[in-house]
């Protein structure tokens, strides 16, 4: 990568975070993972199911169409705004990137539980809940409403910030379109029951771009730590032993160095517990755990403005060359 191509991707990533920041999510007509979620449910409708070959052939082609239109999209919006001028190349690089990454939304939602919780309003936390979860919150009590705002927080600043960074800074463009069209088929199709053969395609394809992102996101949370007054060394030793104790092969180790860092225990009944021992978690734990998903963005920031640098000096260089 030259250093004009590193310092406009540097460019376009801080930007796309202080879009999120200032403004937040895009209306859903403007919205490319609405887009991507639309064209999933329609490759669904198509589908036939009852036979899990058919059902397998039909996800195979889900998942190929929706990932490829997507990628394909990212590659043509990348060499478009190659022809821009810069500043509206890094303006429009920057939201569109921004609308392929999230952190303000995923906050707020997790501190609507946290209010929620603090008022004692168990049945509007459990509303806020479903925002961050798919699974049923109705019978979940305090320590459980926290415990899975606070999981939701981890497994998503993989998801919706990591993952998409490393995407991006990997391949650009397309690269993170990509990343977010498989998140997407797989949060919506990845899952046991009735998407069993249909949406296994996806959900081995998530699998296996989030390997490094979900191991990223847990060094950066013991990274974070001890900016945010949690403890590094227990979220290490936390992500190492629990990592693997879920069933996905990556959700596990962002959660688990959430759970060590904070000094909870996280529990989904009959799937897995982490963090074991420890005490129950409560509404302050949330905001606590929000304030190390804003540290991670920092570190993030920082980061890509040391790598901004170097793109810098090494455009100096080969310019004197």
């Amino acid at each position: 990568m030259s250093g004009v191509e590193l310092r406009a991707r540097v460019g376009w990533l801080l930007g796309a975070l202080a879009v999120d920041l200032l403004l937040g999510e895009p209306p859903a007509r403007w919205h490319p993972v609405v887009w991507l979620g639309r064209a999933t449910t329609w490759f669904e409708r198509q589908a036939r199911f009852g036979r899990p070959a058919a059902e397998l052939g039909w996800g195979l082609l889900a998942t190929a169409s929706v990932v490829a239109g997507a990628g394909a999209i990212g590659w043509l919006a990348e060499r478009a705004l190659a022809r821009c001028p810069w500043p509206l190349r890094l303006v429009a690089g920057a939201w569109l990137l921004k609308t392929l990454l999230s952190v303000r939304a995923l906050a707020e939602a997790a501190g609507w539980v946290e209010a929620a919780l603090a008022a004692g309003d168990l049945p509007a936390a459990r509303r806020g809940l479903t925002w961050l979860v798919s699974r049923d919150t109705s019978a979940l009590d305090e320590p459980r409403l926290a415990a899975a705002a606070i999981e939701s927080v981890a497994e998503n600043l993989s998801d919706s910030l990591v993952g998409p960074a490393v995407a991006f800074g990997l391949f650009g463009l397309p690269g993170v379109a990509i990343y977010r069209a498989a998140n997407t088929l797989d949060a919506m199709i990845g899952y046991r029951g009735r998407y069993e053969w249909f949406g296994k395609p996806a959900a081995r394809l998530d699998d296996a771009l989030n390997l490094a992102p979900s191991r990223l996101t847990a060094l950066l949370i013991v990274l974070a730590a001890p900016l945010a007054g949690a403890d590094p060394a227990a979220a290490a030793a936390g992500a190492r032993r629990d990592g693997p104790a879920t069933a996905s092969p990556n959700a596990g180790w962002p959660m688990a160095a959430m759970a060590g860092a904070l000094g909870v225990e996280l529990e989904k009944r009959g799937h897995y517990v982490l963090g074991r021992g420890q005490r129950l978690p409560a509404a302050p734990d949330i905001g606590r755990a929000g304030r190390l998903l804003w540290t991670v963005v920092g570190l993030i920031g920082a980061a890509a403005s040391v790598l901004g640098l170097i793109g810098r000096r090494r455009l100096a260089w080969s310019q004197r060359c």
